[in-house]
């Protein structure tokens, strides 16, 4: 299997590591950044090549699109009309253009696809959605979710202000960025019905883009669910908390556990990783569970189909900051 990775920043390198690291060695490499195809050339003897198109001339098998949210599609579609697999970043792109053209290549051509949900790999919300599953407290009511950091030490070897997550054509700005929480509250809770947000550009971060978001989606369950997303906070925070009637459920990213309260017991659970918690360990699984897709021995946990769902929830939460008003997620 020939691996091709397109984009070579943060997270196009660490899953060329990763794959790497699962025994992928005949993988291939393209970037417009000279300086970053030396150095992997350098540290992995990689095929490295400066032009996509003289990449995809290569025949890759599969094709991992890492480069900037607004060159998603693109890029996806170009990799797809040559027959190749498709793993792509979070989220899947900024805008719905060109989503419905990928989806019936996709279709048309028998691909597998993958969208990074990496945090349903992680221990804390894999946890989380196991307790959920087997009731473990009962009718859910009401949950909150949050996710945070400071913009500028997300890469602090960059200039945060040339990244696209500062750039609002690029497809940055928190809701985007930090699509992970709404993806995962879908992953538990359920399809959702309509959403509200209040927030914006709060900070004197130097950015054209929203950095600050409190969100509340309701889903069709019944109960509602309020998202908190930040570039602001010095300190990253990760956390979610789950209230049912027979119990309480919590996972703090900073200690690495998930707390459990049984009303029935009286007392709670604690459920921890064994050992220290690398979290590179959710991409790394990530990976594994997109390869046993490649083999046909796994179902793509979000699929292209599924991330079209999760990006029409997060467009409906950016009209609704924008408009000041709750919004109708379209069905």
């Amino acid at each position: 299997m020939r691996v091709l990775i397109v984009g070579c920043g943060s997270i196009g390198t660490r899953h060329l590591r990763n794959l790497w690291d699962l025994g992928i060695r005949d993988i291939v490499v393209t970037d417009v950044r000279l300086d970053r195809l030396t150095e992997l050339q350098r540290l992995f003897g990689v095929k490295t090549v400066g032009d996509f198109d003289e990449a995809l001339a290569m025949e890759p098998d599969v094709v991992f699109v890492t480069v900037p949210t607004h060159l998603h599609i693109p890029v996806a579609l170009k990799a797809a009309q040559f027959g190749c697999h498709l793993f792509i970043e979070k989220p899947l792109s900024h805008t719905m253009v060109g989503v419905d053209e990928l989806i019936n290549l996709v279709q048309q051509k028998k691909l597998v696809t993958l969208v990074g949900c990496n945090m349903r790999f992680h221990y804390g919300p894999s946890t989380i959605e196991r307790l959920l599953r087997r009731n473990a407290i009962g009718k859910v009511v009401s949950a909150h979710l949050e996710a945070g950091q400071y913009l500028p030490d997300w890469h602090p070897w960059e200039d945060y202000r040339q990244g696209y997550s500062a750039h609002q054509e690029m497809g940055g700005g928190v809701i985007l960025d930090c699509i992970h929480e709404i993806d995962y509250a879908r992953w538990l809770f359920g399809e959702v019905r309509e959403v509200f947000c209040f927030g914006g550009k709060l900070s004197s971060l130097e950015i054209d883009t929203e950095d600050c978001v409190n969100i509340v989606m309701k889903f069709n369950v019944g109960f509602s669910a309020t998202v908190h997303l930040d570039y602001v906070q010095r300190t990253y925070a990760r956390s979610c908390k789950v209230i049912g009637e027979e119990g309480t459920i919590l996972w703090d990213i900073a200690d690495g556990t998930v707390r459990y309260y049984s009303a029935d017991r009286k007392n709670w659970t604690l459920f921890k990783p064994l050992g220290s918690y690398d979290l590179n360990q959710m991409y790394i699984e990530e990976l594994r569970h997109f390869l046993r897709c490649l083999e046909g021995k796994e179902r793509s946990a979000q699929d292209i189909r599924e991330a079209k769902r999760v990006l029409e929830i997060a467009l409906a939460i950016r009209e609704s900051m924008h408009r000041g008003q709750k919004v109708i997620v379209r069905s």
